[in-house]
């Protein structure tokens, strides 16, 4: 190293004497050490304690003292690890026995190995021990060892620990995790090409300085740091992946370095392809389907008691019941979710189809489609209703005694993938079952693994029965409004009837004059026009053809005091202003003639019925009164705007209901008052369309 990089490289350590020294201090003043100890608190005191002597060590080092000094560096820098891998340990014991996890219980032996390790690296150097191989590959080799183990019981305890403790020990792991991870960068390195980076330990100290910060911090937090933490099946699993990855690339590191010592001139190119050709074997590795699987049964079997995680199983089927956008994807959801819980690569289901007593294949995920069908009466389905058992397709071809007179149809057998059939059973019914694929790994089938699939497969069950409800619920509102678009169809049908009824009826009087002949003409063309647009609105569902426009309220009302005319009555007719509403002019002159019938049925010839058309808050008004029959106050208020309730003998109740969902629709609203034997009066408030005359232009100009 050149004077500036020993330079550098002492400032750092001196900064870690210094700073770590000021931590321990600071410990020892906030008694960490008094009675009763906290075993945590002993051991993060000696993680600081020896991290403050490795700092001042390494500084001496760097004044040219004698070798021993270099010796006693090393022997602090892995003193220190043994503290904090002790205080890391004593965070993941359980509060309630003082023990550790049994997913964890194998982590104090690795850590006092590693911890040997290190210690006896040194020394194999020290006393040329010939037998053990390359001392200074042994020494950084153990060296690097250190930090991965490190970095396992850290994400143990980060992964784990309950959401309130989070807070607590977040800037520990943050300050450790840093400390950590560069010491692995730097040995990793140094392994792989045989030096240290002079570059990078040259900052370490500072580095390992800056770190103290964090750790302060959480000093200052909380003295128990976590209340409780649980190892979770997850998270075991992710750390045996790290761990394996970390054995296997020292041990590739490890096998490297010997090609490149035996390999003469072309040792080098050997171990890079070496190495190379190991990490492309990791990747592969990584996202192996069978070898995540074959790990996380191993995971499960030797570390838990109980091979599920029930919580995380749970969650993640639910999750995957949930994720479908249609109701199409469901069927495949459900096989998805179960395959999963036993690293299946896929499954079928077979569920009973609508008004036909067999079960079909509806859904298949990376399984053979199949047309057979299976009855509901036959011994399979029958089996499975009754017992609600998950069959094992392989126990079944062993022992078939166990499932008593079972008999397999021949369309299971010719599955060659087919490995379990999952019942899926909803209020003591079965809707369906599943064939799942044999799994990637070879998993034992016992007790557990049978309620988990009877217990999901009743979940799932109720999903898809939940998913048929709702696609019957669909399709009966579907009948509704199709069966309610009918009746206005048919409302009207029977007016335009009574139109051509009373024509045929005068025809047979007046059939000789010519305007009767015109009258009879329009009434048969507009009849037709009617029909027309009847058939259209059948065809393009209930809301009329066209768009929303302008419509002169005057000119209708004049129509329908002209059609009342040639009907023999009279409507007194009072138009205040010229007013314009939105809307459809066909169905508004409908609207307004219904209730202008409506008020004539109600009205003996000798009694008035009038209408008034003005504005008033902005709005169109249109009033209709009568001096009829009236109406009680109990059917206008309860009755009046329900289909089929009507006053008339002959009526059907649709026009009245048609009005008022059609005067909504444009904003406005409906009033009636009456009262029996006293007549009615009816109010349609419409919104008003402006219509300007004059150009904004114009009117500037004139001013």
């Amino acid at each position: 190293m050149d004077s500036q990089t020993v330079t550098l490289t002492a400032l750092g350590y001196a900064l870690v004497g210094m700073a770590y020294t000021a931590f321990v201090l600071r410990l020892w003043l906030t008694g960490y050490l008094r009675a009763p100890r906290n075993p945590s608190a002993v051991y993060l005191f000696g993680a600081v304690a020896s991290t403050a002597l490795w700092g001042w060590l390494e500084l001496v080092v760097r004044d040219g003292r004698p070798l021993y000094w270099l010796l006693l560096g090393i022997l602090a820098d892995v003193l220190r690890y043994g503290c904090w891998y002790g205080f890391m340990l004593t965070l993941c014991r359980s509060s309630r026995n003082g023990k550790l996890p049994q997913g964890m219980a194998w982590l104090p032996w690795l850590a006092v190995c590693i911890i040997a390790f290190g210690v006896l690296a040194p020394f194999i150097g020290l006393l040329n021990i010939v037998a053990a191989g390359d001392a200074e590959r042994l020494l950084l080799i153990s060296a690097m060892a250190l930090p991965v183990l490190a970095m396992v019981l850290l994400e143990q305890i980060y992964r784990n620990v309950t959401e309130d403790s989070r807070w607590n020990v977040k800037p520990l792991s943050l300050g450790l995790a840093g400390t950590f991870l560069f010491d692995l960068y730097l040995y990793s390195q140094a392994v792989l090409f045989k030096r240290l980076d002079s570059d990078v330990l040259s900052i370490r100290g500072a580095v390992h300085a800056l770190m103290v910060l964090l750790l302060l911090l959480s000093t200052t937090r909380r003295n128990d740091w976590i209340a409780s933490i649980r190892v979770s099946q997850k998270a075991a699993f992710h750390s045996a992946t790290l761990l394996v990855a970390g054995a296997y690339l020292l041990f590739i590191s490890a096998v490297g370095y010997y090609v490149r010592y035996f390999g003469g001139e072309w040792g080098r190119a050997l171990q890079v392809g070496v190495v190379f050709s190991a990490l492309i074997v990791l990747m592969v590795l990584a996202v192996s389907g069978s070898f995540r699987a074959k790990l996380r049964v191993l995971v499960g079997k030797h570390f838990f008691r109980y091979r599920y995680d029930y919580r995380e199983e749970w969650l993640k089927f639910t999750q995957t019941l949930s994720s479908n956008h249609s109701p199409q994807d469901m069927g495949q959801q459900v096989v998805r979710a179960l395959a999963d819980m036993l690293e299946s690569p896929g499954g079928g289901l077979w569920m009973k189809s609508t008004g036909e007593p067999v079960f079909r294949q509806t859904a298949h995920w990376n399984l053979v489609t199949t047309l057979d069908k299976e009855d509901a009466d036959s011994p399979l389905c029958q089996f499975l209703a009754v017992s609600g058992w998950v069959i094992n397709l392989e126990e079944f071809r062993s022992y078939s005694k166990r499932y008593g007179d079972l008999t397999l149809p021949l369309w299971l057998h010719s599955i060659a993938q087919a490995w379990l059939v999952v019942p899926l059973t909803s209020g003591g019914e079965l809707i369906g079952f599943v064939v799942l694929a044999r799994a990637r790994t070879t998993i034992d089938v016992n007790w557990e693994v049978n309620d988990l699939l009877k217990t999901a497969g009743r979940q799932a069950a109720s999903y898809l029965a939940q998913m048929r409800a709702t696609e019957a619920l669909l399709e009966v509102r579907k009948f509704d409004a199709f069966n309610r678009m009918s009746a206005f169809v048919v409302h009207d049908l029977k007016n335009i009837v009574t139109q051509l009824s009373l024509m045929l009826k005068n025809a047979k009087r007046l059939h000789a004059n010519p305007e009767f002949q015109q009258d009879m003409l329009m009434t048969v063309e507009n009849s037709l026009d009617r029909m027309r647009q009847l058939m259209l609105q059948l065809r393009e569902g209930a809301t009329p053809p066209g768009t929303a426009v302008g419509v002169d309220l005057g000119a209708i009302i004049q129509r329908i005091s002209a059609v009342a005319a040639k009907r023999g009555r009279q409507l007194e007719v009072t138009l205040v202003d010229k007013v314009i509403t939105r809307g459809h002019e066909e169905r508004l002159e409908r609207i307004i003639g219904h209730v202008v019938q409506n008020a004539f049925d109600a009205t003996d010839p000798s009694g008035r019925v009038w209408l008034t058309l003005d504005r008033a808050s902005g709005q169109a008004r249109i009033e209709i009164g009568d001096t009829g029959h009236g109406m009680s106050e109990e059917f206008v208020q309860e009755r009046l705007f329900k289909p089929f309730q009507t006053t008339k003998q002959a009526g059907m109740g649709i026009g009245a209901y048609e009005s008022f969902q059609y005067v909504q629709e444009l904003g406005g609203k409906i009033l009636v008052k009456s009262a029996l034997n006293k007549g009615t009066l009816v109010t349609l408030l419409l919104p008003l369309f402006e219509v300007q005359q004059e150009s904004d232009l114009n009117v500037l100009g004139a001013s």
